[in-house]
């Protein structure tokens, strides 16, 4: 595989990332650059160490995985999406209005990094029987991911300073939609 063709792999792995970073950014209350960065950086290596994990299972994986990747990665996502809607719909608390904005948690992103990566593992199966390096692929499939995600997170910033609760909503949406788009991909192939 050359090299323009692992690129294109890599922002292709990272479209479903980029999507949720919006919906992660809209939820925040003005997050810094650091924030995304951060965000962007978990992303990015859970999204380079999925197709490691696949490439180093194989084929006999790949089977099994393909039965229910896209079924967990609708679930996780969809429960994260509708996790952002109640917490922008629930009318905060007496002392919840005074907090300082709040950050996602390690886990969090972790999470739904690990969500919209599930595929990339499926990928990896996929690598291991063409000529092809995967570390190198898998490097450059971060590096992508970790722009794409710092990016979307800074675009979530502004929509969510301009729509404020409403963005919230609309990033849980977006989290349910990418999701849904997963699974409706798997199961239309």
């Amino acid at each position: 595989m050359n090299f323009a063709a692992t690129l294109l792999l890599a922002f292709a792995m990272s479209t479903d990332a980029f999507a949720a970073a919006i919906g992660k950014g809209t939820s925040l209350h003005k997050p810094r650059f650091s924030d995304a960065l951060r965000a962007g950086v978990i992303f990015g290596v859970i999204e380079a160490i999925t197709p490691l994990i696949g490439w180093l299972v194989g084929s006999v994986a790949a089977k099994y995985v393909e039965n229910w990747d896209h079924w967990l990665a609708f679930v996780m996502l969809s429960i994260l999406g509708l996790l952002m809607i109640r917490n922008a719909v629930r009318a905060p608390g007496e002392d919840e209005a005074d907090r300082p904005p709040r950050k996602h948690s390690f886990w969090n992103l972790a999470l739904t990094g690990f969500a919209t990566s599930i595929d990339a593992m499926a990928i990896g199966v996929s690598l291991a029987f063409i000529d092809n390096n995967i570390l190198v692929t898998a490097s450059v499939i971060g590096l992508a991911t970790l722009l794409m995600v710092t990016t979307g997170f800074m675009l979530g910033r502004v929509l969510g300073s301009l729509a404020g609760k409403r963005a919230e909503i609309f990033g849980g949406l977006v989290l349910i939609g990418v999701g849904t788009s997963i699974l409706f991909e798997h199961l239309r192939a």
